[in-house]
């Protein structure tokens, strides 16, 4: 998924349109984790990056998304960049200490 998310609406208010947002992202995961997996692989990781557009945007852990979707509606943004790739996972052994 590589999109930008508007938070402005002529009819929406933008709490609503955040919790769309939210939900639509959450949905997208679900499904991406849902595929099945490759040979050798343990898990599916994702790749995400958020920033105010495609040139600026960060990388960010799957966890923060949320996170970083509310602090854009706290900071008023009119929109959002948000990209989400799904990537082959591997576990690794923690080191025993």
């Amino acid at each position: 998924m590589k999109k930008t998310f508007n938070l402005t609406h002529p009819k929406i208010k933008t709490p609503r349109l955040v919790e769309a947002i939210k939900h639509e992202v959450k949905k997208y995961i679900k499904r991406e984790c849902k595929k099945t997996l490759p040979d050798n692989v343990d898990f599916w990781d994702f790749d995400c990056r958020f920033g105010i557009d495609k040139t600026d945007s960060k990388g960010i852990h799957v966890s923060d998304i949320n996170k970083h979707i509310s602090q854009a509606e706290s900071e008023q943004l009119e929109s959002f960049y948000l990209e989400i790739l799904a990537k082959p996972g591997h576990r690794t052994k923690k080191p025993i200490e």
